[in-house]
């Protein structure tokens, strides 16, 4: 994996976007846009997974109600190789806050609040490997 680290890029389709039925026009979009599936599968995250994999927002106001959110259903979490990986993925899913997201990004399409915003994704090359093998031992990737 660490190879193609400048490549591959970490994201979730959150609990918001599976539960309204948008997992199927997600990863569309993600091929349309040029992205290979690595590796994908369907979890329910328990709150003390979610605690875990946000850790780094432990000390921050939101904490409880992210990771409440991220355990409330199931998500589907996703390998993704592309050249430029992390900036390509960050640019499909557009701001956090889906009311200033650029039209045409995931977050403007599929988000409905700045808490339930459809999609998760790496800020950087060196998370996108952290959060990668959070979920996926090396044997999943394809």
């Amino acid at each position: 994996m660490a190879e193609q680290a400048g490549n591959l890029t970490f994201g979730i389709i959150k609990p918001d976007a599976v539960r309204a039925g948008r997992t199927g026009a997600v990863l569309q979009r993600v091929l349309d846009a040029g992205f290979r599936l690595r590796a994908m599968k369907l979890i329910h995250l328990t709150r003390r997974e979610a605690e875990g994999f946000y850790e780094v927002h432990r000390e921050r106001p939101f904490f409880g109600e992210l990771t409440a959110f991220m355990s409330s259903g199931p998500c589907v979490v996703l390998a993704l190789e592309k050249e430029g990986a992390v900036r390509a993925w960050r640019d499909l899913m557009g701001a956090t806050d889906p009311a200033k997201a650029d039209e045409g990004t995931l977050r403007k399409e599929f988000a409905s609040s700045i808490g339930e915003n459809a999609v998760h994704g790496s800020d950087s090359e060196e998370n996108a490997q952290i959060e990668l093998a959070y979920f996926f031992s090396r044997l999943e990737f394809v």
